[in-house]
């Protein structure tokens, strides 16, 4: 019975003919991974079955409108920190980008390159994510960066772009420093633990 099964397969696939891949360059050397990539991949190694470390929430979510400034300080951040941070007057030392992501990969992409960059010493980035005029409902990857900004450990103030780095569909984000660069400053500054 078993050859009479292959002597049908063969005989369905006589005519079939290899597709030719004109489109992709199989050969073209890959773009490293994003700082969000890397951790994703590290989250996924040490991961546990069923447990999800990205505790950002899409419950509820208040909406913004696509034209209105997203700001956020906590307290302890200095006002002269916040200004230099408002006015774009740090560099950016990594970015990443959330156009034509669903609000679930949006979630993930700011949860895991936060960490990244919080692990890699990296104090202030720039999350783009679209003003969100022409979706329905508006705003709603906006809406969405701004509840999840605010939610984050990490995250010690954030506040729209200046127009030369997206303006209002991008945000700067101040975070705090890691475990390594805290004991380098206590250690610089002679402060103990």
């Amino acid at each position: 019975m078993a050859n009479d099964d292959f002597d049908l397969f063969k005989k369905e696939l006589g005519g079939v003919k290899p597709i030719k891949n004109d489109r992709v360059n199989l050969h073209s050397p890959k773009d490293e991974p994003s700082l969000s990539q890397l951790a994703r991949q590290e989250a996924a190694l040490g991961r546990k079955p069923n447990h999800d470390p990205n505790y950002l929430s899409t419950d509820f979510v208040a909406p913004v409108e696509p034209n209105s400034w997203l700001e956020y300080k906590r307290s302890g951040v200095q006002e002269g920190v916040y200004k230099k941070l408002r006015l774009g007057k740090y560099d950016i030392q990594a970015q990443t980008d959330l156009h034509r992501l669903t609000v679930n990969e949006a979630r993930d992409e700011v949860f895991y390159f936060i960490k990244a960059c919080v692990k890699r010493g990296k104090r202030t980035v720039l999350i783009t994510h679209g003003k969100g005029e022409r979706s329905v409902p508006q705003a709603v990857l906006k809406s969405h960066v701004n509840h999840w900004l605010q939610q984050h450990d990490s995250v010690m103030a954030f506040h729209s772009a200046q127009q030369k780095h997206g303006g209002l569909g991008s945000v700067y984000v101040l975070l705090k420093k890691n475990e390594l660069d805290k004991q380098l400053n206590r250690e610089t500054y002679n402060k103990t633990v």
